[in-house]
């Protein structure tokens, strides 16, 4: 189902903009609206944090857990974070009867751009800090990493969002 179609048949392009339907922009301009602004980009990049922290979460954690070298556990995180980001939006679309095509086309380049920010400034931030390294997931070390990094990712990202929902760059929060 195409965004157009969604809106023909009355439901509403993202599950997530659901309570907003009646706020939406028509197809025509997009098919997608948001409550702009910074407030707006927040919320968006609250709900991308938590799907990137789902992957990270658990590529830092099989990487540390198992010895093995920054880079390895970094394009794990990386990969898992990705697949995690985008499951977030893809499933709650997929359900209000969203083909995966038409879902992916509608959100692709906001997902990477948004997951790409946070990602490259999360794992800086952990390596510097030396989360990725700790010896043990009960180090002190690796939570206090994986902490700073999911709020400096934060901050990355937040300006990315506005920016993006200021062009009416499809995104889902």
């Amino acid at each position: 189902m195409t965004i157009a179609e969604a809106s023909h048949h009355g439901v509403a392009p993202h599950a997530c903009c659901a309570a907003n339907s009646a706020q939406s922009a028509p197809p025509a301009a997009a098919g997608h609206a948001h409550h702009g602004g910074w407030r707006g980009a927040a919320s968006v990049t609250l709900h991308c944090l938590s799907g990137c922290a789902i992957g990270e979460l658990l590529g830092l954690a099989i990487g540390v857990s198992l010895g093995w070298n920054p880079r390895v556990t970094v394009t794990l995180a990386v990969l898992l974070s990705f697949i995690s980001g985008f499951a977030l939006t893809l499933l709650p679309m997929l359900r209000r009867g969203f083909g995966l095509l038409s879902a992916l086309r509608t959100v692709w380049l906001g997902e990477v751009v948004s997951i790409s920010v946070m990602e490259l400034v999360m794992n800086i931030v952990d390596f510097q800090m030396g989360g990725m390294r700790g010896v043990s997931l009960t180090s002190g070390r690796y939570w206090e990493a994986f902490a700073l990094a999911l709020v400096a990712g934060f901050i990355a990202a937040w300006p990315a969002n506005a920016w993006m929902l200021a062009r009416n760059v499809p995104r889902c929060h």
